[in-house]
C-alpha cells in the first residue's frame, strides 16, 4: 500500500511540473540558429518582428509571413517559395525558454515528423 501511494505522490509531483516559457520575449528581435548537418556546422541568422521573419543563410536571404497561433506557437509560409518544398507551411512550437535562448520543435503542417532545435536570441 505504501508503493502505490509513493508512486501516486511522485506522478502528481511530475505532472504538476511545467517548464517556464517566456515566449513573448522572443516574438521579436534577432536570432541565431546553429546545427550541424552531415558533421559540417551551420548557422542561420533571422530577424523577427510580429509579422515577418528575414532569415540568412550561406549568403542567401528568405522572407516569411509569420501567423501566431498562441503566444508559444506559429506557422512560418515563405513569400517567395523556389519550389514546391518551400511552399509547405512550417509549424513552430516554442517548448523551453531561458534568458537570451529557446529550445523549439518544429515541422511541416500536417506532417508527423517533428525536429528540434536551440535558437540564440542575440538583440531586441
Amino acid at each position: 500500500m505504501k508503493k502505490i501511494v509513493l508512486l501516486m505522490a511522485l506522478l502528481l509531483l511530475v505532472s504538476c511540473y511545467d517548464a517556464d516559457r517566456n515566449c513573448k520575449d522572443f516574438k521579436i528581435g534577432k536570432f541565431k540558429f546553429e546545427y550541424e548537418v552531415n558533421g559540417v556546422k551551420k548557422t542561420t541568422f533571422f530577424e523577427r518582428n510580429d509579422s515577418i521573419e528575414i532569415e540568412t543563410f550561406e549568403g542567401k536571404t528568405d522572407t516569411a509571413s509569420i501567423r501566431w497561433v498562441n503566444d508559444c506557437e506559429y506557422i512560418l509560409q515563405k513569400l517567395h517559395p523556389k519550389n514546391m518544398a518551400e511552399e509547405k507551411a512550417i509549424g513552430m512550437k516554442i517548448l523551453t525558454t531561458s534568458k537570451n535562448s529557446y529550445t523549439f520543435e518544429f515541422g511541416m503542417v500536417g506532417s508527423d515528423a517533428k525536429q528540434r532545435g536551440t535558437v540564440t536570441k542575440l538583440t531586441n
